[in-house]
């Protein structure tokens, strides 16, 4: 268990009649990163939510970092980045940084947070917006100050959604080098979700989701080797191909098997 950063088994999540996950079985290894991709809706939001504890009506089982999902003790030890920014826009960059690097450490010196402010503004390439009201910055630059706040401390585990999204492909790049550098120099583990297959081939390890389900939980070299692809998008296609042929079988055997 100590091997995995997350470990599911029958994770189910209910939103009313709807069922959005359905009986996921995978794990994400330690000091890696796991992409989580597949297309809009199909329930990776959901299934992130789920792992930092946000998520209601999630059974199954659920482990995080060695604890039950939720659990008060993972609070420090998750970096949590949302689809929407997570920041005030009536503060600067800067004060938006001290504040929650004081949340994360109370009684920490203002000094000490004036530099972890200063070493996650440099990661995320945002040194000369420091004092720039958060209001006033583009949907990327926001995008990158909630990174930036996730970043505080020394998280273990990161969990990302969609960090990419609306950003130029320097920029982009420049991220995903960051992301190596943190599960590489710091051992930590980041999940991060996308639509974008080509930030598939950026990954150790791939979750492929669609329609709630897990389609596939390997690495990308062994995905197109399994699939006879080139690409992880095109394995993707042939999964969800196979996939679909599969669930056809299951209704004509149900169906024969009902007129006997």
């Amino acid at each position: 268990m100590m091997n995995y950063a997350v470990q599911a088994d029958g994770l189910t999540v209910a939103r009313g009649p709807r069922t959005v996950l359905r009986h996921l079985r995978f794990t994400v290894p330690r000091g890696q990163i796991t992409g989580l991709l597949g297309p809009s809706g199909c329930g990776k939001s959901t299934l992130m939510r789920s792992i930092v504890g946000t998520q209601a009506k999630v059974t199954g089982t659920l482990n995080v970092l060695g604890h039950p999902a939720g659990h008060p003790t993972l609070r420090s030890r998750i970096g949590y980045v949302t689809q929407a920014p997570s920041v005030y826009d009536d503060l600067t960059v800067r004060q938006n940084l001290e504040y929650f690097a004081a949340i994360l450490a109370p009684g920490r010196p203002a000094a000490d947070r004036r530099h972890e402010a200063d070493r996650v503004l440099a990661d995320v390439d945002l040194t000369s917006h420091a004092d720039a009201l958060a209001g006033n910055l583009s949907g990327g630059q926001r995008g990158r100050v909630s990174l930036a706040v996730a970043l505080l401390g020394t998280p273990e585990l990161l969990v990302l959604d969609e960090p990419t999204v609306g950003l130029d492909p320097v920029l982009r790049r420049d991220l995903w080098t960051l992301f190596h550098d943190i599960a590489a120099t710091r051992g930590a583990t980041l999940l991060v979700s996308s639509h974008v297959m080509d930030e598939a081939e950026r990954c150790h390890r791939l979750l492929l989701m669609r329609e709630g389900e897990i389609l596939a939980d390997d690495t990308p070299d062994a995905l197109r080797t399994r699939t006879g692809t080139d690409t992880v998008e095109a394995a993707f296609l042939r999964l969800v191909d196979e996939a679909a042929a599969a669930h056809r079988t299951q209704q004509t055997t149900r169906a024969q098997e009902t007129t006997r």
